[in-house]
């Protein structure tokens, strides 16, 4: 991308865009991923800088792909919330002196809500990038209700990641006819396979001759479900081999409830080369996330990139029923049943052919709707405003 110094990020010729996300690369998260496929969707016909939290320490100014990335200094996080003495001065500099035409808001993001509908011009467009309704907070949820109703109110434009989205969230419903859907996208360049990748998919093939391979990815937390797919394990025979791939603040309880049972098998984190070849090497793709805090699914959507059938729950206003569809592109089971989930697991494993139809399926689904190419054209095309 072409560098983007600050004489002609204030090039009147150019549309200005600002992007507010929490935090922004090189950290690693799915609303940070987003935030950068936005900005590299955009590309170099518009005047982009983005600001947000610093996730070291202090106040910084850099510049990612030509980008200008203002990062704000955090005292304290809350509830998942960063707190900073800065940025409201920063977000006011920035309105002053960058003049943005559009304002793109990563949210869920409340204090800095807050404070950007105390600066944000009138003239200034509003696009919010609604990722989730804040629902693990309850409380937090009914602090901000004042807050949403204003935000949305000041919106000309919401970015939902599915239909099913809009459908269930009560926020997004109020305001269904600013909502625009526009599906996540995976990174299909970090999943293309290399010869070392191939190696050791062969050489988990081997190692586990005879065996279905199932395999999850996710982060270690609650609303991801893997206790789920642990108990589900326990209902399955010696055939079944579960990998799980991740780490966090659940990990060492989940080792916990899978004592005893050797089907069930934890790599911790994994370099992209082995991700690729245990995501090649599976038969099934195991995604037991059980709340509306799983938006979309990215991970999912990266199983079915490699045509392998998926097996999830119904997760109501949730996009993962979006992302695989049942009956089409695998199978989906009543939230939380351990006896269906391992039912589904059988009926995969015993059926070849079934696994090769939901496993196609799946990957058309991704190639035609969840690539970067048609993340960028839905971004650029559906956002009126801009």
């Amino acid at each position: 991308m072409k560098f983007l110094d600050d004489t002609l990020n204030q090039n009147y010729n150019m549309k200005r865009i600002l992007h507010i996300s929490k935090y922004y690369y090189p950290f690693r998260g799915g609303t940070e991923q987003i935030a950068q496929d936005c900005v590299n969707a955009f590309g170099e016909d518009f005047a982009q800088q983005v600001i947000c939290f610093n996730h070291e320490n202090g106040n910084k100014e850099d510049y990612v792909e030509g980008i200008k990335i203002i990062r704000c200094g955090c005292f304290a996080k809350i509830a998942s919330q960063s707190l900073s003495l800065s940025y409201e001065k920063k977000l006011r500099n920035v309105m002053k002196d960058f003049k943005p035409d559009v304002v793109v808001f990563h949210y869920p993001n409340p204090f800095v809500a807050s404070i950007l509908l105390r600066v944000i011009p009138e003239s200034c467009s509003l696009v919010i990038y609604w990722h989730l309704d804040i629902v693990k907070q309850k409380i937090l949820g009914k602090l901000f209700w004042g807050q949403n109703r204003k935000l949305i109110r000041r919106a000309n434009q919401i970015i939902a990641t599915s239909p099913n989205y809009v459908e269930g969230s009560a926020w997004l419903l109020k305001a269904k006819d600013k909502c625009i859907v526009v599906p996540n996208c995976i990174n299909e360049e970090r999943l293309q396979e290399t010869q070392e990748s191939k190696t050791l998919a062969q050489r988990i093939k081997t190692n586990n001759e005879g065996k279905i391979i199932c395999l999850a990815v996710g982060r270690h937390t609650e609303y991801k479900g893997f206790k789920y797919l642990i108990q589900a394990s326990k209902l399955l025979d010696d055939r079944f081999r579960i990998f799980i791939i991740g780490k966090g603040e659940l990990a060492e309880e989940l080792k916990k409830e899978s004592e005893g049972d050797s089907k069930i098998c934890f790599l911790g984190v994994v370099s992209d080369d082995e991700l690729k070849a245990y995501l090649s090497a599976m038969d099934i793709y195991c995604f037991p996330s059980i709340t509306k805090n799983e938006a979309f699914g990215l991970a999912l959507a990266e199983g079915m990139y490699f045509g392998k059938p998926a097996v999830t729950f119904n997760i109501p206003g949730s996009g993962v029923n979006y992302v695989s569809v049942h009956g089409i592109t695998g199978i989906e089971v009543e939230n939380r049943n351990v006896e269906k989930y391992a039912d589904a697991l059988v009926l995969l494993a015993d059926n070849a052919e079934l696994r090769n139809d939901y496993g196609e399926a799946g990957k058309r689904r991704v190639v035609e709707n969840f690539l970067n190419s048609q993340f960028r054209e839905n971004i650029r095309n559906r956002i009126t405003c801009i």
